[in-house]
Order: structure tokens, then sequence, then C-alpha cells
């Protein structure tokens, strides 16, 4: 099968990076400003935590709103697409506790 072809590619694109899975958990509960999103990846550097809510917001996942002058106060959330990727989240991160359990004691993978 050609990675093309692969029915999971288009999940994985929408959510590969390290803080987007994070800011749809953060957003499940509601809408909010760039700064508590922060709070909830702080080891995220501005820049990178911004592209990925742009491509979060390109996928349609999430919206933006600007209120005031330029970008005073700006808010995100999840549109009602976006909610639809929570449970698999959720899930995805059931199995990644369950895999954490299993993995423990076992030496660290290289990275690539």
């Amino acid at each position: 099968m050609r990675l093309s072809d692969c029915p999971v590619r288009p999940a994985i694109d929408v959510i590969e990076g390290k803080w987007k899975p994070i800011v749809v958990n953060a957003l499940k509960a509601g809408r909010l400003r760039f700064g508590q999103l922060r709070r909830h990846a702080p080891e995220a550097s501005t820049k990178v935590l911004t592209e990925q809510l742009r491509e979060l917001e390109d996928d349609q996942i999430i919206s933006r709103k600007a209120f005031g002058r330029r970008w005073e106060r700006v808010e995100y959330e999840l549109t009602a697409y976006g909610r639809t990727l929570v449970p698999v989240l959720t899930l995805l991160a059931k199995w990644g506790k369950r895999h954490r359990k299993q993995m423990q004691g076992k030496p660290e993978r290289r990275a690539a």
C-alpha cells in the first residue's frame, strides 16, 4: 500500500505536531485565548504554537475570532467538525496510557 493510499494518513496529517492534540484537548472545555492555550503547552514556543493553531484552523478543526483593533484579543474554539476529533484523541490517550505501562522498564528508543 502506498502511503498516500493509507486511510489513517489524513487523520495523522491533522493531528501530527507535538502541540495539536494538547490544543484540541484544552479547547474541548470551551473557548480559550492564546495566553490560556500557552499555559496548557508551556514548553511550546510562541512561533510553533501559532503555526500549529493556523494549521488546525486551515483543517477546520478550530476557529479563531479576533476582537478589538487588530489582534488585541483573539479567542480559539473547536468547530463542530473539530469536536468530532475529541473521541478519537480520547481513545488514543487511553491506548497511550496502556502502552506507557506496557513499556515501563524497557529502554527508550532512539530518535530516528
